[in-house]
């Protein structure tokens, strides 16, 4: 019999013990869903707790959909988010090549009553404001609805890009004024600090969808950041929230984190988005839940007022700390100017998320497959040394780069 050590959370054997079926689906590992149950989480602990989305005035779920799943054939999950408070769904026109937008829009065609009570989110990688227009006309026809909520540009790593040429806020304001938006803002997985302080200088972003995790959210600049964009009233949306890939079996560091949150009565995953919601100035998060196992924890641990302890943060910064080195944190601009601007490494290094964390293989690919052809192919070719000098977490990026080009192709 194996003996659990206090000091060091439950053992593999105890862990997999405790947690059993349904928490293992509810950490990311694999397992048969259809052999789950789905009966509403957290009785007893009150509803889904909302905040204001800065000064958009409006009161969102603090857990938000993410819809880069097979949304056309989860119908039962977009009804049971919708019962359970999760009246908040994102989506894009690149995942599943609007196949997300469409699932929602199929949802919405069956229960036309449902728009007036969901906040619908979108997003378009166009940067020109021509093509925003033919882009958004095409996302509200998949949606089978005449406005979004939320429109945003994404994937924006420098917000110059936006910014610069006024002709982006007037776009912002004449689609407002035509009722296809109510609120104009930007994704951001990379330069996420410096791109929230360029936008909180200004009047015209609403809402700002953006990397935050446990790994993140205790760095000096991305403090700064979100208390400038707080007082600018501009609402933050946190995304990439688990800061990594699912709990490994072979990791004895993952499953000692795993076990001592275990003791406190939730999952390492629940706990980490506990910490996010610590910060009054996060309005929700943003997350990918395919299943309704999923989904249940994530709207159980948000509905539960239970605070993290002082020790709970030391734990995932001490775990943060020992684990630096898996994790890109998206302060890509370091690296693209320490290879001379000759490798998209952060947008590759997304790529790989996608592929590996996310286990979205078509999209990692697709995404790879849009960056530019003589970048990818000149992927294996550069020298990284500076890079990887250069990298604060120690990321060995020319070998990440040579399994992208081997991987992702």
């Amino acid at each position: 019999m194996e003996k659990k050590d206090k000091s060091e959370g439950l053992t593999r054997r105890a862990f997999i013990k405790t947690i059993g079926l349904a928490g293992i689906a509810s950490i990311g590992l694999d397992v048969d869903n259809g052999a789950l149950g789905s009966e509403p989480p957290g009785d007893g602990k009150g509803p889904l707790p909302r905040r204001r989305l800065g000064k958009t005035g409006v009161e969102v779920p603090v857990l938000s959909l993410g819809g880069m799943f097979d949304t056309i054939n989860n119908q039962l999950l977009l009804r049971q988010s919708l019962d359970w408070g999760v009246n908040f769904w994102d989506t894009a026109e690149l995942y599943g090549n609007g196949s997300s937008e469409e699932g929602y829009g199929r949802f919405l065609t069956r229960n036309p009553d449902a728009r007036k009570q969901l906040f619908i989110a979108t997003k378009l990688h166009h940067y020109e404001p021509e093509a925003l227009t033919e882009g958004l006309d095409k996302a509200l026809k998949r949606l089978c609805t005449d406005y979004v909520d939320l429109f945003s540009v994404h994937c924006i790593t420098d917000f110059s890009a936006i910014a610069a040429p006024k002709k982006y806020r007037d776009w912002a304001s004449g689609a407002k004024k035509a009722g296809k938006i109510k609120f104009f803002g930007f994704s951001s997985h990379t330069n996420m600090e410096d791109c929230m302080l360029d936008a909180a200088k200004t009047e015209w972003i609403d809402a700002i969808m953006f990397s935050y995790n446990f790994r993140l959210m205790h760095t000096q600049k991305m403090k700064e950041a979100v208390v400038a964009c707080a007082e600018k009233g501009i609402g933050l949306i946190a995304i990439k929230t688990q800061g990594g890939g699912q709990i490994k079996t072979d990791s004895e560091a993952e499953l000692q984190l795993a076990g001592r949150f275990l003791e406190r009565g939730f999952t390492d995953k629940q706990a980490k988005i506990k910490a996010i919601m610590e910060n009054p100035h996060i309005s929700s998060i943003c997350s990918q839940m395919p299943s309704v196992t999923i989904l249940s924890a994530n709207v159980a641990a948000l509905r539960d007022q239970t605070p993290l302890t002082r020790s709970d943060f030391e734990l995932l910064e001490r775990f943060s700390a020992e684990t630096h080195s898996s994790y890109c944190a998206g302060c890509g601009r370091i690296c693209h100017e320490a290879v001379g601007g000759a490798a998209p490494v952060s947008e590759v290094m997304r790529c790989l998320m996608y592929y590996r964390d996310y286990g979205e293989r078509d999209l990692a690919r697709e995404v790879y497959a849009g960056l530019p052809l003589e970048a990818r192919a000149r992927l294996t070719q550069i020298d990284y040394s500076p890079a990887e000098k250069a990298c604060p977490q120690r990321l060995a990026i020319s070998k990440l780069m040579r399994e992208a080009s081997e991987i992702l192709v």
